[in-house]
């Protein structure tokens, strides 16, 4: 939300489950921020073109667009408004890593994610992986440093005689995944998601534009 304080931006998403669920996450976070969408809609998907929401959007004045949906219909947004000249900018979650069909992804579209785990895995855990020719997709990186961290909490409580819970808190946890902290509440205190921007090829980290 801070990339689009000073955006006019709107939140759509596809009426399913994923798209409504990421879709309200980024309206309560923007809501946190005193942030308001210019239009908020549920679009059809699976159409062969998005030209109708891409008038709607622009008809707003929209200039950034979250879309909780799949790759494809991104895509298709992406090239209606590129010809419409619209002047959007479409983002989405990690449903982009999935490679669209006959329509690519609009150069400067724009994804929300976690990085890909085994860009920021430790080494040695992931020749410690190969080793036993297994290859960690999916969240498995990020389960197995949940149990680095329960097994270093766990040490640390009946070393200090601490509850478990305060063991997890106010502490640095390096992990397979890098180093992990916990407030007193229990939350992350870094957002483990990244900005990524398609560069015609593929999606980088969208500081290296």
């Amino acid at each position: 939300t801070r990339r689009w304080q000073n955006e006019l931006f709107a939140i759509v998403d596809d009426g399913t489950i994923y798209g409504r669920e990421i879709a309200e996450t980024l309206r309560a976070a923007a809501d946190q921020a005193a942030l308001k969408p210019v239009f908020v809609d549920t679009f059809r998907p699976q159409l062969d073109n998005q030209i109708g929401l891409v008038g709607r959007l622009r008809k707003a004045g929209a200039t950034h667009v979250f879309a909780g949906g799949d790759g494809d219909d991104i895509a298709i947004m992406g090239r209606d408004a590129g010809q419409l000249d619209a002047g959007i900018t479409f983002a989405g979650g990690e449903a982009l890593r999935t490679p669209p069909g006959d329509v690519p992804y609009a150069t400067g579209t724009l994804m929300i994610a976690p990085p890909e785990w085994d860009d920021v895995a430790a080494p040695k855990v992931l020749d410690s992986f190969a080793a036993q020719k297994i290859v960690p997709e999916g969240y498995m990186l990020p389960a197995y440093a949940a149990v680095e961290i329960a097994e270093a909490a766990t040490a640390l409580a009946e070393t200090s005689g601490k509850p478990l819970a305060d063991a997890l808190t106010a502490r640095d946890f390096s992990t397979a995944i890098g180093p992990i902290r916990f407030d007193g509440k229990g939350d992350l205190t870094e957002n483990l998601y990244r900005v990524f921007r398609f560069n015609g090829a593929n999606f980088a980290p969208a500081e290296t534009k």
